[in-house]
């Protein structure tokens, strides 16, 4: 089905104002391996500018998770939200983004980000 007759449908129309906000980089990438451990941060930059102080970076289980040592916050562009985090060697990690239970991941306007997951594996030592 065609996203224009999924919108008739609808009954709205879809713009770049109307669309949920969606992650359009992560550093490190989706699916990156050979990480550096050393890395001390995430983030996830989004196509719209975010609200100030609103994140939900999920768990997807205690051993996917990395460990943080700092909150998250959002820098200048107001569209990329960092994570400090502490990796270690050989382990893949993932996080979610926003979720089905969880999205304060949300634009200007209120409207959450669509879910994405972040899955990465970093290098052995």
């Amino acid at each position: 089905m065609s996203s224009a007759l999924v919108s008739q449908v609808r009954g709205e129309e879809i713009t770049l104002e109307t669309a949920r906000p969606v992650v359009i980089k992560s550093a490190p990438e989706a699916g990156a391996e050979g990480v550096d451990p050393g890395t001390t941060q995430i983030s996830v930059t989004f196509s719209k500018q975010m609200q100030g102080g609103t994140w939900s970076w999920c768990v997807l289980s205690k051993e996917s998770y990395p460990g943080t040592s700092e909150a998250p916050k959002y820098l200048e562009d107001k569209r990329t939200c960092v994570l400090p985090v502490k990796l270690q060697p050989g382990r893949t990690y993932a996080v979610w983004i926003n979720s089905e239970k969880f999205y304060e991941f949300k634009d200007t306007k209120g409207q959450p980000a669509v879910p994405y997951l972040l899955v990465f594996r970093t290098r052995e030592r």
